[in-house]
């Protein structure tokens, strides 16, 4: 199993470096059981983003958008709306007990607390079948938090990661969760914290095969400029 650690400016570029890095370090890895049968290339990987906050929180050839991205931010993370899913990650963070707001609660009674995790993940998803529904748990299982010199970091598992057409919306909707929740302790503490790193590990970050050719054209240098982005933005913020 390869473990690789990616360092990345923003949000944008920690998915192109995570696709880079699973492409040319990847170990080959067959899915026989799950959400479908496939062949891939899969890393266990940590990312670090140091500004996620930086605008646009997704790249223009991600397939993902801005409009995607908040409702995925709301629907997905922040709120308890079900609707036709079995579960959404915000249901199980707001059902039986509300961890979000028990979060701002804690922050505002202690900014110092260490033990402030929200967790999605349950005892019973080890188990094949639950009240009779298909076996689905979550791919987020983990977000824990932590308030230092002013900034909100949020450090995310993912259990399996679907890096070209997940991680995208993933990484940038959880900025939004992280932008919300400073929004509600500045609020209701006068506070002025503002969001600091995202940093996730996932054992298993992965490119389906299906996705091998739209990756390998993205990754291409002819075809993209991102490299020569990347670093212009890296020399503007040193």
């Amino acid at each position: 199993m390869n473990h690789y650690k990616i360092s990345a400016f923003d949000c944008p570029d920690a998915w192109y470096k995570t696709l880079e890095a699973i492409w040319t370090e990847g170990d080959s890895f067959d899915v026989c059981y799950g959400s479908e049968c496939a062949k891939t290339k899969k890393l266990n990987v940590s990312i670090e983003i140091t500004m996620p906050e930086t605008r646009p929180l997704v790249g223009n050839k991600a397939p993902c958008d801005m409009k995607y991205v908040q409702w995925y931010a709301l629907k997905y993370l922040w709120s308890d709306i079900i609707e036709d899913e079995t579960y959404t990650y915000g249901s199980r963070l707001r059902t039986p007990i509300d961890q979000i707001e028990e979060a701002i609660a804690r922050y505002l009674d202690e900014i110092a607390d260490r033990q402030v995790t929200l967790v999605i993940r349950l005892p019973e998803d080890i188990l094949k079948h639950v009240n009779e529904r298909k076996h689905e748990p979550p791919c987020l299982s983990v977000i824990d938090t932590e308030i230092l010199d002013g900034k909100s970091h949020l450090t995310c598992y993912f259990r399996s990661w679907d890096a070209y057409a997940g991680l995208p919306a993933n990484i940038a909707g959880i900025q939004l969760f992280n932008e919300a929740f400073v929004s509600e302790i500045n609020r209701r503490g006068n506070t002025k914290l503002k969001t600091g790193k995202l940093i996730f590990h996932s054992k298993n970050c992965h490119i389906y095969e299906r996705q091998f050719k739209l990756v390998e054209e993205l990754l291409n240098p002819k075809n993209d400029n991102r490299r020569k982005m990347l670093k212009v933005e890296s020399q503007a913020n040193q």
